[in-house]
């Protein structure tokens, strides 16, 4: 039996500099990571450096609102 509230939940990082461009450029797609964050330790949206790899490099990942 699982509880209703658990303690670690799963969530979805985006990349905040993925911005879809009106121009003729093609878009490359964005850059979302799954992770787990403990809800006591972390009550406040999580932003983790990681790597992109459309542009090659690293950029600021927030957790997306459910």
């Amino acid at each position: 039996m699982t509880k209703t509230k658990d303690i670690r939940i799963t969530i979805c990082l985006e990349c905040t500099e993925c911005v879809q461009r009106e121009t003729d450029e093609r878009s490359r797609g964005i850059s979302r990571y799954t992770t787990r964050k403990n809800r006591r330790n972390t009550p406040t949206r999580l932003e983790l450096k990681k790597y992109r790899p459309y542009c090659y490099k690293n950029t600021i990942h927030k957790e997306l609102k459910k």
